[in-house]
């Protein structure tokens, strides 16, 4: 067996079994309220709140506990307006034809288009980087181990936090999302994962009905 040093699970807490219902229960009607919004009012957020929710996402399981992720939280109007820039002249291809019809048809009940004006006015972007390399010190340049995975978990952790705390939020993933890399200054050995629209929703704030559709738990879930 191999040895490695540990320390106790002294912060586990077990709930009896009528409270982790309740509790479950609770978390699903909490979590079922979370929507992607795309009209953000302009009202600030401090960045405090923006760091705990990025602390939350950094306690995600990941591979070899290289932690194999970056967070650049952005609240410059000016960089914000150049990432809006770069993003719909992507987007401008995309809904023009480069995506195919197949997924420009899947879209429609959205009402996505190539307009991204929520990128400039939402108080805080959130850029996520996957890393290929890193370790936990800053000057370890380990080869990182299932990193999109990982990276995908921190992520779901982070809107959660965004969640939990009152914001909203929008993933946004434009294609390709290199400039990212250039207007955040990242070294190259990271890559561009995801953009975080983050805020407070505006007054005139909607869902799409088709994004409520949600499936029965007996379409997602077998028991064996």
């Amino acid at each position: 067996m191999q040895i490695h040093d540990s320390t106790p699970l002294n912060d586990y807490i077990e709930y009896p079994e009528h409270e982790m219902l309740a509790r479950s229960e609770q978390f699903y009607l909490d979590i079922k309220r979370r929507h992607s919004i795309r009209q953000f009012s302009d009202r600030p957020v401090s960045q405090t709140i923006i760091e705990n929710c990025i602390k939350a996402a950094g306690t995600a399981p990941n591979g070899a506990n290289h932690q194999p992720w970056h967070f650049v939280a952005i609240q410059s109007q000016d960089v914000k307006q150049q990432i809006r820039e770069q993003a719909e002249v992507h987007e401008q291809g995309f809904y023009a034809g480069r995506a195919g019809e197949e997924w420009l048809n899947a879209l429609k009940p959205l009402g996505t288009d190539a307009d991204k004006a929520f990128l400039a006015h939402a108080p805080w972007l959130i850029a996520i980087f996957s890393q290929k390399t890193s370790g936990q010190d800053n000057d370890e340049k380990h080869t990182n181990y299932y990193v999109h995975e990982s990276v995908g978990i921190a992520t779901g952790f982070l809107i959660q936090a965004l969640h939990h705390a009152g914001l909203v939020s929008l993933t946004h993933t434009p294609k390709p999302m290199s400039f990212l890399s250039k207007i955040c200054q990242r070294p190259d050995n990271e890559r561009p994962f995801m953009l975080l629209v983050v805020g407070y929703p505006a007054d005139n704030a909607s869902i799409p009905e088709h994004a409520l559709r949600k499936k029965n738990v007996n379409e997602i879930l077998t028991v064996l």
